[in-house]
């Protein structure tokens, strides 16, 4: 059998362009390659024009891609138009939030997420807070009342607007009426210090080695003690007299913790309940406590302190101040069990609060005090404090510094002082 590929006739091959067929025994003679070179270079044409297609078609996909993305983020954004115009619909309710912050660096408390019309009115949002919280003041637990419109994922939209070392922990609903500050019926703060504080002033006392004796945190304890019940603080305060009904205090418990070491040196955190404190008390209150341990101050200064007689009060550093909590038991009595309004209790979100401590307060005051030595600096003043004055020497005292003074933060503890 005869191969029969064919030429163009008329058409000769070189002898380098024949190829041997192994069906037949004869030599064929190929294409020229000009021709070859010509299919080919159609091959590639036609490539080249279905990849020219292909492109025009990926184009145009992409465009009809883009177009519909396009299409998605205008839908996206009237979606979100939407869903504000209908949160605009929404009526607003009486809430409470639950915070948590580390207040270092910060003047006190300022407005937050409010609907737009309100922000320089708080009055239109009923806004409250329950207990003042000034410069450099932490909380882990403080509360606020407010009207706003119960969005869905209100807490998560909050918190995102808001710095890790400020967390809104929890919301309630309650009455329309409920205010806050004034259904408040106690506060609980807590005072971390050092326990060198407490070391006698005759003691040299190497700060990172001194460990707190089981004697010494007694009589502490015994001292605070003794501002349980209701006393006179306008020594304990600015801008008091003794005879002003608003420097009566109740204080329901007072005491110091256990010490516990951190970062080697040793801390303790004493913590008071009372219905409401003035500007500056709980420091003052310390502060004597300290005198008195020291020995700078007899323990008698402490009843003297409570009568109409001007007494030098010192006053211990802002740093290690905290709102831990705030009672509303008469509400809960009243409100709490009604089927409508849940009782303001965060046993659910306590383990929220110990974390934040945790993360954010203790790892601050820690810090802060080994690297500014606050409570040291402090104690140096100690002795300049004269604890025995007369009221008239006192009263020219308080006159000298009384430019000073006024310039002063509030340590956070004038509930009612607004």
């Amino acid at each position: 059998m005869r191969c029969s590929l064919l030429r163009p006739r008329g058409m000769e091959l070189p002898l380098s362009a024949r190829v041997s067929c192994h069906s037949c025994s004869s030599h064929l003679r190929l294409f020229p390659l000009q021709v070859l070179t010509m299919a080919e270079d159609l091959i590639a044409a036609v490539a080249s024009q279905t990849k020219r297609l292909n492109s025009s078609s990926s184009e145009v996909v992409q465009r009809l891609e883009e177009n519909g993305h396009q299409n998605k983020r205008l839908k996206s954004d009237a979606d979100e138009e939407d869903a504000e115009d209908q949160n605009k619909k929404l009526p607003k309710r009486k809430i409470v939030l639950l915070m948590a912050y580390s207040g270092k660096g910060y003047h006190g408390m300022q407005s937050g997420c409010i609907p737009e019309n309100h922000g320089e009115d708080m009055k239109k949002m009923s806004f409250q807070r329950c207990a003042r919280t000034d410069k450099g003041v932490s909380a882990a637990g403080q509360i606020v009342s407010l009207k706003v419109r119960l969005i869905d994922d209100i807490l998560e939209k909050i918190n995102n607007h808001l710095p890790s070392h400020i967390r809104i922990l929890g919301l309630k609903r309650v009455t329309g009426g409920f205010n806050s500050k004034n259904k408040c019926d106690a506060r609980t703060y807590s005072y971390m210090l050092p326990t060198f504080a407490f070391a006698h002033k005759d003691q040299e006392v190497q700060e990172e080695l001194y460990r707190l004796d089981r004697e010494t945190l007694e009589r502490v304890n015994k001292l605070l003690a003794c501002y349980k019940g209701t006393h006179n603080f306008h020594n304990f305060t600015s801008q008091k007299g003794p005879r002003d009904p608003s420097a009566k205090r109740y204080i329901m418990e007072m005491y110091c913790g256990e010490p516990f070491v951190r970062e080697n040196l040793e801390f303790a955190v004493i913590e008071v309940k009372g219905q409401s404190f003035m500007m500056h008390q709980i420091r003052k209150m310390i502060g004597l406590v300290i005198a008195i341990v020291k020995g700078y101050a007899a323990e008698s200064i402490m009843e003297r302190s409570w009568g109409e007689e001007k007494v030098d009060v010192p006053k211990a550093p802002g740093l290690g101040l905290v709102l831990e909590k705030v009672h509303f038991e008469k509400y809960n009595r009243r409100f709490g069990n009604d089927g409508l309004h849940e009782p303001l209790e965060w046993t659910e979100e306590e383990g929220k609060i110990a974390v934040f401590k945790e993360q954010y307060i203790y790892p601050t005051i820690i810090n802060t005090e080994r690297e500014e030595k606050s409570m040291a600096n402090w104690l140096n003043t100690l002795p300049i404090h004269d604890f025995n004055s007369s009221a008239v020497e006192m009263q020219t005292n308080n006159k000298n510094s009384k430019k000073s003074s006024d310039l002063e933060a509030s340590d956070g503890c004038g509930d009612d002082s607004d």
